[in-house]
């Protein structure tokens, strides 16, 4: 075993989930930059684009829950 190894405690689950992260922090920017620039640019359609946003906004969000949970499912 090399001396880089022997010196890593820790879980790599936590890693994981840390770049796992990356993807919907990104895509809870684009979801709300975009909905923001469609209310300005059509007003009267503020509702619509508003609950259409968190819908969105939502199913990303359940991506990031699932990377939560899958270290502790396939974890040691």
């Amino acid at each position: 075993m090399s001396a880089l190894a022997e010196g890593i405690h820790g879980s790599v689950a936590s890693i994981g989930y840390g770049l796992a992260a990356i993807g919907p922090g990104i895509g809870v920017g684009l979801i709300f930059g975009n909905g923001v620039q469609a209310m300005a640019r059509q007003p009267e359609a503020a509702g619509l684009i508003r609950s259409n946003m968190f819908i969105g906004f939502a199913l990303t969000e359940a991506l990031a829950l699932i990377g939560i949970v899958m270290p502790f499912v396939y974890g040691q």
